[in-house]
Order: C-alpha cells, then structure tokens, then sequence
C-alpha cells in the first residue's frame, strides 16, 4: 500500500466531524435557501460547535496529559491532532464570522433588518437605549471588582461576560467583571421609520458601564465567553446511578476551560493577559472573534416573527392513513397489518396516539418503554403517567446518561415515579439506546403484545425535523424478543438469542460482520451483490475493515452517511467499489437503514445503532428486520430517492474531501421533499 493511501485509511473522527460542520456552514451560504434559514444553520454551527468543544475537544485534551503518546486509530497521538484539529477550528471560526458579516448582514439590510452599533443610532434610539437599561438591565446586573479582598468569580460556561480595566483617581489599576444576563433578551429592538433594527445587549451594556463603577475610570473593555469541560465519566459501581448522575452534572458546569473567545475588536493587551492568566488557558485556545461571540443568538433570532417569504415554505407532516394519526383503535389497524411510519413527514402523532391510546384502553395490562430523550412537555410522558393512575403496569427505561438531557431525564423519572411507574434508571457500563415500546393487551381468552420499534427518540419535538422511521406489528415473534429484551434491561439475566430482533451489545457487531461475509460469498460465486448503508456516523475500524475487503471482493457498496465518516471510498486496492454520500438539508438526516442485496432476495433492517464502537460494544441497541414485502419496497424506494438526490448530497472523494454532486443535466431531486409528496401521495390514494 503507498504512501497516500496509508494516510487516508483511516479519517479521524474529530477531524471527519469538522468536515460535517463545515458542510452545515456551506448551507448558510447557499443563496437557494430563503435569507433566515441560511441565518438559521449558521447559529447551528455554533451550537455544533459548543459540544463539540465540551466533550471531543476536551477529551483530546485529557488524553494529552494522560496518554500523550497513545496513537489512535488514525494514527495520530493527542497532541499531534490537538494541533492540526485547533488550526481547522480557527479557520472555521474566522469562515463564521466572515459569512455572518460578508454574507448574511448584507442580505438581512435588503430585506431592511439591521443589527447597529451605539455610533449608529440617532438621539431619540439612544435616549430609548438608554432608559432600557435604567429600567430593564441595571437592576439585575452584579458587578464584581476584582482586588485582593474580592477574587476572581467563577465564570459559567458558555455565558457572556464583560472584563473591565478600571483605574481609580489614586492611580490603582483593576479588573471587573460584569456578566450579560440571559434572563432577558440577547437582541432588542429599537424604534426605526421604515426597517426593523436591534442592537446586541452587550453593546448597550459596554455604552452604559460606567453607571456600574462610578469611582474608576473605564479604561477599556472586552466582552468573552468561556466553554468548560463537560466531558464527566459516571462511576457505574456506585451504589446510586441517579445520584452520580446529578454529582456529575454539578461536576460537568465546574470543568476546566477548554476554549476562550474574546472580541477582536477590544481585546486590550492587559485584559487578555489577565483573562488567560485566569482561566489557565494556552494560545491555541484562545479565539479572537471578528464579529458576535456566540452566534447561537441566531437561533432564537430566526423565530421573530419574520415575513414568510424569508423561511422556508412549511411542510405539514400528514396524517396518512398509513399512519393511522387519527385511527379510533390503533390496535386494530396494527392487528391488519405492520405499519411504518416516516417522520416528519408523517406525523409523529402515530406514535403519540398509540401510547395514549394504551394508557386509556381497559384491555391494556401494561406498558413498557425505553426513553433516552425526550421534549421538554412530552404527552408521551403524560400519557404514561396516566397509564399508572389507570391501574396497568407502566415500566419506563429512562436513560440518565443520555449527555446533556441528564437533568430533564432526572425530573422525568421522578415525576413518573410519583406517578405510580416503575423507573429503571440505567445498566452499569451501558447506555439504553434502544427505542421499543411494548404494549400488553387482553384479547379474548389470549394476551397479545404490541410494539413500536424506532430509529429515534420519542421526542414529538424534535420529529417535526429529524428524518426517522416507526415501525409498528403484533407479530409474536417481535413480543416475544421485546418481552426478553425488557427482562434483561429490568432483571439480572441478558438474553442473547432472539428470533427477530438484533440486540446490541452481544450480537450487532456479529450481525453486521455475517450480513458483509454472506455478500463477499454471493460475489464471488457470480451471485448478485450489494449493500447499502444509512447511518449518521462510521467510526467502527473492525467494521471499516470488513467493509473494505468486500469492496475488494467486488462487492458494490453504496453509504449515506450524514455526519463522522472514517473510512474513505474510491481507494485503488481498498475502497473502490464503496461510494459514500453525505446529505445535509432542511432537516436532520437520522435514520439507521441497512440493505443487503442477498442474491436478488433483498433483507432491510432499520434500528438505533451507528457503526460506532460505542454503539456496538457499549450500548443496548435494537436492529429490527422489515420483512412485509410493501413496507420492505417502500424502504428501498426511500434509499433509492436518497442516493439520487441531487439538492442536499455532497459526495466524499478518495482525499477524505466532500463535494457537492454536479446537477448538471440532471433531474433536481430534493430527497426531503421527495418524501414529502410521497406522504401526501398516500393520503390521497387511500381515502
């Protein structure tokens, strides 16, 4: 093997996933899409981009003071990577704030929506400004000196802050601090003629500081922001999940401080040494920002009321039949026949109505559901609440360690308690991934198990704009599996054998290395052979490895993956029958399909599971097989839309590089609005 190709192996995940953000940056670029959603990815970016840095980046830097030697699987050793991975993220930082200021800015000032410096407003704007702040700011604000009697605050991650040089008329110098409160919006809107006009709370607050420190002069002042470790192992043996659980939660908002961002523009000599003094930090992680620091504000700022031609056009998600929405006895339909449901374009309403449903039939005896993330007010939560006060056994797997949904699961799992629920609050040394949901019902003189298996989670906030698929039966061979599936997450026995279902962490990695050998055989004896693979992320070497040497058997091997991809295609002598796409649209691609040509005698499998080794070896995943011969051609057809979209697709090259696919002479295809007329299609076919 050259030299080149033993460079591109093997992508870096950390370096793969930048290359992911990058491609969601290219769409704040796009002039096709209307001005406030390119407005809308950018402030994703930045959200991105924050976790990124509290767990990935910080996690390089643990290993950097413990295993500095330790190579990974790319081959690079933690402090090699931090280098090349801290020069992408300066590079990105600076495209940011050159597309906001460049790009969108422009953009928003034709459609007369302007964002202005205190320099650029008239008398009467300052005058209203400025009794803003009397009113509104000054009272909540806490301005903290800091001198030998009064230290260094603690400083909250991801929060804005303003440090101060202060001079007092004797001559002392000091350091202030004042944080931008986030209990009052980021951006106000000011009287303007004929456009509407905000300026950024933090510039009102720099203008008006001196009303804070009355007996200094302000020598200078420069806002930042901090991002802290949040990067927090769970001791499993404890002898409480929930109450590590909430130690590393107050552990995780006192991590060290990974990345300081401080404005460009004012980042006085004095003030940055202070601050990096402070917070302990290393030239590369400083960021020096040209223009707003922390552009998540962009996230809220997009749901102003806007004037629609600037969003996009709304797609309702429809209540096809097929989905059975509003279906009076959802268990007479799934008795008919499976049901798949794909959201969002079909409405999540499906699975909702299924669990209340249960909860309020008096046939129902029990419940069982796996949660790992769920909104904020799920009427799934409620109607399993209610399921309890009905009399029926509710169990609920409520995943604590589902990072950064910790708190909301805890206050879940406690109200479902209350409720009369029995709460398995997490296996030790597994994360609950898994998304089934079991139904036990009475029917005539025999009990009947129903089941929801999804590729996502029951959040109805989140389905209105991640793609996933539901698929619902009562076929018993699936009972049987759920009901096993559910005595090892609540008992202490693990069940290895299923008839249907494919369970990490025992039996996906075998699974999916069986599935790859059977079509390295079929290749070879002159069979028909293909393999087509829909997940978010590759990162699994084992699993790359076996994928290259059916690519080297012949095998043609077709991938969509959206995010971290870790093997590169088109390598001579190693990937050259692998093509990998990555679509990156309107809504967040997730859905996990699996298709393996099997000698013109298709199998599709859809679940949870990435080809991760977290999701492999350190998860309880489910993989469920599509065996009804329309809902398997449904599936194919949906792959066959994804591989041929000509809108959203970037193609990966042998360099590890994404382009977009050239359109030209070719049928625009939107694979997200594809799936949109097709959900309308079956409402109208079938009413």
């Amino acid at each position: 093997m050259s030299k080149n190709k033993k460079k591109f192996f093997y992508v870096n995940r950390e370096l793969s996933w930048m290359d992911f953000n990058f491609r969601v940056l290219e769409e704040s670029t796009d002039k096709r899409h209307p001005m406030m959603e390119r407005v809308k990815f950018l402030g994703i970016t930045a959200s991105n981009l924050d976790e990124f840095f509290m767990v990935r980046v910080a996690n390089i830097i643990s290993k950097m003071e413990k295993k500095p030697n330790k190579k990974d699987a790319s081959r690079l050793k933690p402090g090699k990577l931090f280098k090349i991975l801290t020069e992408k993220i300066h590079m990105f930082s600076k495209n940011q704030q050159d597309c906001w200021k460049k790009l969108l800015v422009p953009e928003l000032e034709k459609e007369k929506i302007k964002f202005l410096n205190w320099n650029q407003l008239d008398a009467k704007q300052k005058a209203f400004l400025e009794n803003y702040f009397k009113k509104t700011i000054l009272p909540i604000l806490t301005p903290m000196a800091i001198d030998p009697g009064r230290p260094f605050p603690f400083i909250t991650g991801r929060s804005l802050n303003i440090a101060i040089e202060l001079k007092s008329f004797k001559g002392e110098k000091i350091f202030g601090i004042v944080n931008v409160p986030s209990a009052i919006p980021r951006y106000i809107e000011i009287p303007c003629k004929s456009e509407r006009c905000f300026v950024l709370l933090e510039k009102i607050m720099k203008n008006q500081i001196s009303n804070l420190f009355e007996l200094y002069d302000i020598k200078s002042t420069c806002l930042f922001r901090v991002t802290r470790n949040s990067d927090f192992e769970i001791n499993e043996e404890a002898e409480s999940i929930l109450t590590e659980v909430q130690k590393s939660i107050k552990k995780r908002r006192r991590g060290d401080v990974v990345r300081l961002e401080i404005e460009k523009k004012n980042s006085n000599s004095r003030i940055k040494k202070f601050l990096t003094k402070m917070f302990k930090v290393e030239k590369d992680d400083i960021y020096k920002i040209k223009g707003i620091i922390d552009l998540t504000v962009l996230l809220k700022f997009v749901h102003e009321n806007w004037d629609p031609k600037i969003k996009f056009i709304p797609q309702i998600a429809t209540n096809a039949p097929a989905a059975f929405c509003d279906c009076k006895n959802v268990f007479e339909a799934i008795n008919e026949k499976d049901h798949l449901v794909v959201h969002p374009f079909e409405s999540f309403d499906a699975v909702i109505n299924f669990v209340q449903q249960a909860a309020n039939d008096p046939d129902v005896l029990a419940i069982k559901q796996t949660l790992y993330r769920v909104s904020g007010n799920s009427p799934i939560i409620t109607a399993l609440m209610r399921a309890a006060e009905n009399g029926k056994q509710v169990t609920a797997f409520v995943e604590l360690k589902a990072r950064f949904d910790e708190e909301n699961n805890i206050l879940w799992a406690q109200k479902l308690e209350k409720s009369g629920c029995h709460v398995v609050y997490g296996i030790p040394g597994l994360k609950t991934h898994c998304k089934v949901i079991l139904v036990v019902r009475r029917e005539q003189d025999s009990i009947k198990r129903y089941l929801h298996f999804g590729t996502g989670n029951y959040n109805d906030t989140t389905a209105k704009f991640y793609t996933d698929v539901g698929f619902f039966t009562c076929k018993n061979e699936f009972g049987i599996d759920a009901s096993a599936l559910f005595n090892s997450l609540t008992g202490y026995s693990w069940n290895s054998e299923y008839q249907k279902l494919i369970v990490s962490p025992f039996e996906t990695r075998n699974f999916f290395e069986k599935m790859i050998d059977k079509e390295i055989e079929n290749t070879k004896a002159g069979l028909s052979s293909k393999i087509i693979i829909k997940v978010n992320a590759i990162v699994d070497k084992k699993i790359i490895n076996k994928l290259y040497e059916a690519s080297n058997a012949g095998v043609e091997i077709k991938m969509i993956v959206r995010g971290i991809c870790c093997l590169v295609p088109r390598v001579k002598n190693m990937s050259k029958n692998i093509q990998v796409i990555s679509i990156v649209g309107r809504l967040l691609e997730h859905s996990r399909i699996f298709y393996f040509e099997n000698n013109g005698s298709p199998l599709v499998f859809m679940g949870s599971t990435d080809l991760m080794p977290r999701n492999l070896d350190r998860r309880i995943e489910v993989i469920f097989p599509i065996e009804d011969e329309e809902l398997k051609k449904r599936s194919i057809e949906m792959l066959s839309i994804l591989l041929h979209d000509t809108v959203n697709a970037r193609i990966q090259n042998k360099k590890a590089e994404y382009k977009r696919i050239p359109n030209e002479g070719k049928e625009i295809i939107d694979s997200q609005m594809e799936f949109f007329k097709i959900a309308r299609n079956l409402v109208s076919e079938k009413s």
